[in-house]
């Protein structure tokens, strides 16, 4: 066995020294490469899977880590399919290279909904506009009546009427919902759109002793009265809903108002039931009443928008709305 020269080991701890350094290198490279993958799959904005041949997870962002439990109802194979979990709608996506699938699960929630709304609007003025003409013969067909019956049964007539009024309510919301809202302004006394709302209240029909109590300070506005005629409407006939509801015989809806020179702004209360499942107060054709079409309120803030003002749920003791209109 010959013997290794000092010389020959010295190359021999260079060389291996030079070996150890290419492999820290490429460790290091490697390492750079893959947070450099990590990053961008953390950034991408749905969740992201990356799976072994053998189908465990080998790599996952954030948002697939807070969706374990969707994961669990994926099929890798599969591409382009629509799963529901949690009340949301996702979009699966699967793609593979060499031993390697990536899953992807984008939240279609938000488009979903607007498709729906998109499509139930369609249907809805579809609709309004078959069900107006044979309504509209209804409403002068009941005044004629009105006219000619026996006095003991004019009640069922007006009973007929403020149904056909109801419906003409919703026709007209729903028209004006798939249409959009658009505000034709003129300047008038609040007291000219007090006494209209006085009128609709009381055309609206209630069993129980309902106080009203309206702002008594006098004062213009310049806005579309019509649409904010509508708009009080709303809130005052969900009001009257919530009280007819409440066990007490007897209830109060109060208006207040306040002028703080840049809005017009309203707080309205009842004495009513509490209002159920508040996220869904603004949602289209999503109503918290039995009654409801579920647009009174959506169509009540587009208003208020259309005139630079909002709509807002008051929070404290007293149940309210605040409505805002821009002066």
């Amino acid at each position: 066995m010959s013997s290794i020269s000092a010389e020959e080991l010295a190359l021999l701890i260079e060389q291996t020294y030079k070996v150890e350094k290419e492999f820290n290198d490429l460790k290091a490279s490697y390492a750079h490469l893959q947070e450099t993958v990590e990053e961008i799959v953390e950034f991408l904005p749905n969740a992201i899977w990356i799976l072994d041949k053998n189908g465990t997870v080998f790599l996952q962002n954030s948002q697939a880590k807070s969706l374990h439990e969707l994961f669990e109802l994926l099929e890798p194979k599969k591409n382009d399919y629509e799963v529901s979990f949690d009340s949301k709608s996702y979009l699966i996506k699967s793609s593979s290279y060499k031993d390697k699938i990536m899953l992807s699960a984008t939240d279609i929630t938000e488009q979903k909904r607007k498709e729906n709304l998109a499509t139930m609007g369609q249907m809805a003025a579809h609709l309004s506009h078959e069900i107006r003409n044979p309504i509209g013969s209804i409403s002068l067909l009941s005044s004629t009546l009105k006219k000619r019956v026996l006095p003991e049964n004019v009640a069922i007539v007006e009973e007929i009427q403020k149904s056909v009024a109801r419906i003409e309510r919703i026709i007209k919301a729903t028209l004006m919902f798939s249409k959009g809202v658009s505000a034709n302004k003129s300047t008038f006394l609040w007291s000219e759109l007090q006494e209209a709302l006085t009128l609709a209240v009381g055309y609206y029909g209630y069993t129980k002793d309902i106080t009203f109590l309206f702002p008594e300070q006098k004062f213009s506005m310049y806005a579309d009265k019509d649409l904010l005629e509508m708009l009080f409407s709303n809130f005052l006939t969900n009001a009257i809903d919530a009280i007819e509801l409440d066990e007490n015989e007897d209830g109060v809806v109060e208006l207040v108002y306040e002028n703080d020179a840049k809005f017009h702004k309203f707080s309205i209360y009842d004495s009513g039931i509490k209002i159920e499942n508040e996220q869904e107060l603004f949602e289209a054709f999503k109503s918290t009443k039995v009654k409801g079409n579920g647009l009174g309120l959506v169509l009540s803030r587009q208003i208020a928008e259309a005139h630079g003002g909002s709509v807002e749920l008051l929070g404290g003791e007293r149940k309210g709305f605040e409505i805002k209109l821009a002066i």
